[in-house]
């Protein structure tokens, strides 16, 4: 939040050392939801960033394996879909075959609710229960006072594409993932920014209409069993 400085780390699951730099670095430098971080001298008006919750769309070890790294940091509770506990005790081996050297797993502090809003500081977080890429998928919907609200969707949805659901030990299922998009993410409002967990920023609208996959002109039931990314 611009005017408070509350903060929110969302899937934190790599490069932990730049993210808390890129936190705690910059005093006063707020997120500019389209090009990144702006720079100091554009918002020295702006409150120091102060982070009051780490939270995750789903377990993969590449959005979550180095969130512990992060709450010892910063002190604060770490929220993820109990359906998703279980890949995060297989991060540290799932990212070893990466060459990625992930600390001990770790168990989240509190479960997200399905539908339920959650209040950090003064930011509004409202759960969206998506599963399909895994059990515990979750979308993470940011209503905005001014301009579009913004929903973070993890490997879910992707700009022209969908999550996987072919990934081991995932539970993922292609008609699961269809159904929790159509379902949760298709009825918000066509300009809601849509933050993928890899790949370019898009719109509600722009793929409800064209998404080759789950849009309006691939089916009721998609055309593809897996995403372009991951």
């Amino acid at each position: 939040d611009p005017k408070t400085g509350d903060t929110i780390i969302i899937d934190g699951g790599d490069e932990p050392e730049r993210i808390i730099a890129w936190v705690d670095g910059f005093e006063g430098a707020g997120p500019n939801w389209t090009t990144g971080p702006q720079h100091a001298d554009e918002a020295s008006d702006l409150p120091q960033r102060k982070v009051v919750a780490l939270v995750n769309t789903h377990a993969h070890f590449d959005h979550s394996g180095f969130v512990p790294v992060l709450r010892s940091h910063y002190g604060v509770d770490w929220y993820l879909h109990p359906d998703d506990n279980f890949l995060q005790s297989l991060a540290q081996s799932s990212g070893r075959r990466y060459g990625l050297n992930l600390p001990e797993p770790a168990v989240a502090d509190q479960a997200f609710e399905a539908g339920k809003t959650y209040s950090f500081g003064s930011i509004e977080l409202h759960v969206l229960h998506t599963p399909g890429h895994t059990l515990g998928g979750c979308c993470l919907l940011i209503p905005a006072v001014d301009g579009p609200d913004h929903v973070f969707v993890g490997d879910t949805l992707f700009a022209g594409s969908v999550g996987r659901t072919d990934i081991a030990n995932s539970g993922g299922d292609f008609s699961v993932l269809a159904h929790s998009i159509h379902s949760q993410l298709w009825p918000l409002p066509e300009d809601t920014v849509v933050h993928p967990g890899h790949g370019p920023l898009t719109t509600i609208g722009h793929e409800r209409r064209t998404n080759p996959f789950v849009g309006d002109d691939a089916g009721a039931g998609g055309t593809f069993g897996f995403g372009k990314y991951a």
